[in-house]
């Protein structure tokens, strides 16, 4: 089991560990130490979101790879998907994000890509959790450090931004304009608030701008993909054609309609795939979502005669199973959209583009392509285990037997879902079907039973 690595990097609250620059400086040297491989001169790709703990953690991280004998390339504010590019993109060794992503500014986190710019996976993890402990051992030598000549250098490159900007440009169809659309957009004051705007008026809209004026301690708060009352407001003041909200490092999007009504992952996967289908450019007549995607978007797939492979939650398990299937679009309810004949990662601006092509396309209003099918109900609980005991709390005879009845109830037109969370004492409890009333009977009932079982 993975003891630092969760389902997104290493998270936490910054300057407590495991976000001190100390565990930075840790991991830069496990993950250096793990993935020099031959005697050419090895390059690391940092790239970072607007937080302020930042200023703490990039000299760590970077210290720690330069004694190691790794160069470091800085490039700043970047969107997560940017620093995946850059890292084949300048045949990098390794690329690091530093983000908590659309947590707020007190949390940060530390993100790793390997050379081919996808994340890592849990071995890999894995084994440079095992590096760090070794470091902590008195018999451990470091014959491996890096000797006075050989330590890493460090620059950065000022052309990074233009560089995304260019390679996203370039996945929007040749030839087409945003030139007469009117977009809300909120960058959440996070990586993205230079190119972000930048790749949408090149390309021609005019932007209502949100959230492009970072401070330090602005990011994520009250506005992003997960706080977008303000973007629905904006488009409906404005006249907008659309709104698009994207995370605190952009790997994230939620859209906005006309009339200021979300489309949120679920949907949006809807919009492209029905649009790649009639283009021949969807792959293997699936799409790939997490168990918490709407039965909705299941059966309205289905309809189309597109098959919904689910996986755990979690973008880089989604990842990983469109490449095992060579799947082409993915992603998760909350708004990772995962383009592989594009990008590595979720990336918020390129799902974008391919919304747009759609819309500029389709010469009709983003209300009537964003809102492909009706959702099912659907209600979500998190029961706190005040034991701590989940594995204990779910094995409970008592607690089967109120999960069997509740899957009874909701039938097949109903879809019943039991899962931990990865980094609290918490179960989740998703219930979903035709009937609201009757699914939040059940959730309330089936929470009910396990917080009194949990203590």
């Amino acid at each position: 089991m993975r003891k630092l690595f969760g389902t997104d990097g290493i998270r936490g609250t910054a300057n407590i560990e495991p976000m001190t620059a100390e565990t930075a400086l840790r991991v830069a040297m496990a993950a250096g130490r793990y993935f020099k491989n031959g005697d050419h001169r090895h390059k690391v790709i940092i790239g970072k979101d607007t937080r302020l703990s930042n200023y703490m953690l990039e000299p760590a991280m970077q210290a720690g790879f330069a004694s190691m004998g790794m160069d470091v390339v800085l490039v700043g504010p970047m969107p997560t998907p940017g620093v995946a590019m850059l890292t084949r993109s300048l045949r990098a060794d390794l690329g690091v994000v530093l983000s908590a992503s659309h947590n707020s500014f007190e949390d940060n986190g530390i993100k790793l890509f390997g050379p081919d710019g996808y994340k890592l996976s849990d071995a890999v993890e894995l084994e440079i959790e095992a590096l760090m402990e070794a470091e902590e051992k008195p018999s451990a030598m470091r014959a491996d450090l890096a000797k006075s000549a050989d330590l890493g250098r460090a620059w950065r490159v000022d052309d990074a931004p233009g560089r995304y900007i260019e390679y996203v440009k370039q996945t929007f169809p040749r030839g087409a304009r945003l030139d007469g659309l009117k977009i809300v957009l909120d960058c959440a004051h996070g990586a993205a608030y230079k190119v972000a705007p930048a790749v949408l008026s090149e390309l021609g809209a005019t932007l209502e701008l949100i959230g492009i004026s970072p401070n330090g301690t602005n990011i994520n708060a009250d506005c992003g993909a997960t706080a977008t009352t303000t973007m629905q407001q904006k488009v409906v003041e404005t006249g907008a054609d659309l709104g698009i909200a994207l995370d605190g490092d952009a790997d994230r999007i939620i859209v906005a309609d006309d009339t200021g009504k979300i489309i949120d992952g679920d949907q949006l996967m809807a919009v492209i795939s029905g649009h790649w289908q009639a283009g021949n450019k969807l792959r293997g007549d699936g799409v790939v979502a997490t168990v918490m995607s709407n039965l909705g978007l299941e059966r309205h797939l289905a309809g189309q005669g597109i098959t919904l492979h689910r996986t755990q939650v979690g973008d880089r398990y989604v990842l990983e199973h469109m490449r095992r299937g060579g799947f082409n679009i993915g992603g998760e309810q909350s708004g990772h959209i995962i383009l592989t004949d594009f990008s590595t990662t979720g990336d918020g601006l390129i799902a974008a583009l391919q919304v747009l092509a759609v819309l500029v396309q389709s010469d009709k209003p983003m209300h009537e392509i964003g809102q492909v099918f009706t959702p099912y109900p659907q209600i979500l609980r998190n029961i706190r285990v005040n034991n701590g005991d989940i594995a204990q709390t779910l094995d409970n005879g008592e607690v089967k037997a109120a999960i069997i009845a509740a899957e009874e109830q909701l039938g097949k037109d109903g879809r019943l879902l039991i899962r931990k969370s990865g980094t609290e004492p918490i179960i989740r409890v998703m219930a979903e079907g035709l009937d609201s009333e009757i699914i939040g009977t059940i959730t309330e009932e089936l929470a009910g039973t396990i917080a009194r079982i949990s203590g």
